[in-house]
């Protein structure tokens, strides 16, 4: 297996993940993460957990100016994940960046929908609307970004492009670099819109959501979906793979996106079940439950490391590792025992987040937890308190549950790695106080 895996699995993988296109994805989608967890702060004092607070926000008027900024970090990822990924696309390809991004972004406004139909039946047009600027235009921003950043960095490769004589300023230089290429990329989706707008009386960023988007939100939503992206994680991971990294680099897109539509229906006044609509497996899923202490869910194997732990290796790295995992950071374990290509570690490591995915799946589907909307934490706040602020304090005691759980799985399994440290600690000491008659 290990063979296997090594030779011919794991390589096919790393070279799927370092292509332009996935790397541009992974790295993009990142710049939306300040405007979201500031939005965050916002958003949880507009959905205040006490009502005789939201009525008194709403009141004075405080309301309508916090969901202002709401509108402005939340509602606008799509368009931020756009830029970001056409941006590293081309700066990968080492080429100029910014132009081709703002092309990009262009391209990006004229495929969504630029009416509204108002309650009494008009029309208004010539707006942005930003629906389509958050979660359900999140596959047509990658989509978008790509695309163009594609053919961009086509067109600089073979220098298809307007160059300046020396001596002229680097923006003007980089602008009119741009021009053709800009040109040529504008033109096609002219042409790509007019052909949904006059033939399918739709627009391009429509058909992406109904055709490609939803099916695959479905796909992640189900809990066949859910645990196979729990299990890779680790199983990536166990074979010395940055399994979080590409997991989360590929899916990030998706489970962001369902994470804003859980928003939408809650800004809307509907409310957030499975039956309305909400959906189950978001950021928040993936980031404060499967990754929650970091891969593996390796709280409850740290925990027997601090306290209970027999052999000297065991205790110093427990002491070291302690801190880092409160903060979701656990590298130094899974190299440090090691629990990388341990086989006798390999079962509760790999099983655990599937657990957790499993049990926190079940807490959402039959409301004994509430879904989540777009309130998000960094991936590094602590659990109980991330639980907290995402879910209430049912979350948080679903994240408690799943520590308890954590500790006696791992249990038999890490006390076994620590007797057999401790008989090596013995033999090597014997040996050197052999050494030393």
């Amino acid at each position: 297996m290990q063979k296997l895996m090594n030779e011919k699995i794991i390589p096919k993988i790393m070279a799927f993940i370092n292509t332009k296109g996935i790397q541009a994805i992974k790295d993009g989608m990142v710049y939306s993460m300040p405007l979201l967890i500031v939005g965050s702060v916002f958003l949880i004092i507009t959905n205040f957990p006490i009502q005789a607070v939201v009525d008194a926000l709403e009141t004075s008027g405080i309301k309508a100016v916090l969901e202002q900024t709401n509108g402005a970090t939340f509602n606008i990822s799509a368009m931020i994940a756009v830029l970001g990924i056409s941006y590293n696309y081309i700066k990968l390809d080492g080429q100029e960046p910014l132009s081709g991004a703002i092309v990009a972004l262009g391209v990006f406004i004229m495929m969504t929908p630029a009416s509204i139909v108002t309650e009494s039946g008009d029309v208004v047009g010539g707006i942005i609307d930003k629906g389509w600027t958050a979660g359900k235009g999140m596959v047509g921003a990658i989509i978008v970004g790509l695309a163009v950043g594609a053919v961009y960095c086509w067109f600089m490769k073979r220098n298809i492009r307007i160059k300046m004589p020396a001596g002229v300023p680097e923006g003007v230089s980089n602008a009119f670099s741009a021009l053709i290429p800009g040109a040529v990329i504008v033109i096609g989706a002219t042409v790509i819109h007019g052909i949904f707008s006059m033939g399918f009386h739709t627009t391009a960023m429509e058909a992406i959501y109904n055709v490609i988007q939803t099916p695959l939100q479905s796909m992640t939503d189900s809990i066949g979906g859910a645990v196979l992206m729990c299990f890779l994680t680790p199983f990536l991971w166990f074979f010395g793979v940055h399994g979080s990294t590409i997991v989360g680099g590929i899916m990030t897109g998706i489970l962001q996106a369902n994470s804003l539509e859980n928003q939408a229906l809650i800004d809307q006044g509907i409310e957030l079940t499975v039956a309305n609509g909400g959906h189950i497996v978001t950021m928040q899923f993936f980031d404060q439950f499967i990754n929650m202490t970091g891969a593996g869910i390796t709280i409850g194997l740290v925990i027997y490391m601090f306290a209970l732990a027999k052999s000297k290796q065991m205790k110093t790295l427990g002491r070291l590792e302690l801190v880092p995992a409160l903060f979701n950071i656990n590298e130094p374990i899974l190299f440090g025992i090691p629990i990388v290509m341990n086989p006798i570690l390999a079962f509760p490591f790999i099983v655990m987040p599937v657990i957790s995915c499993v049990l926190q799946y079940a807490a959402l589907y039959t409301g004994l937890c509430p879904l989540y909307g777009a309130t998000q934490v960094p991936w590094t706040c602590p659990p109980i308190i991330s639980g907290f602020l995402i879910g209430g304090w049912r979350t948080a005691l679903l994240q408690l549950i799943i520590f308890i759980i954590s500790f006696f799985l791992y249990l038999p399994f890490i006390r076994k790695v620590d007797k057999m440290n401790l008989v090596k600690e013995a033999e090597a000491e014997k040996e050197t106080n052999d050494d030393d008659w």
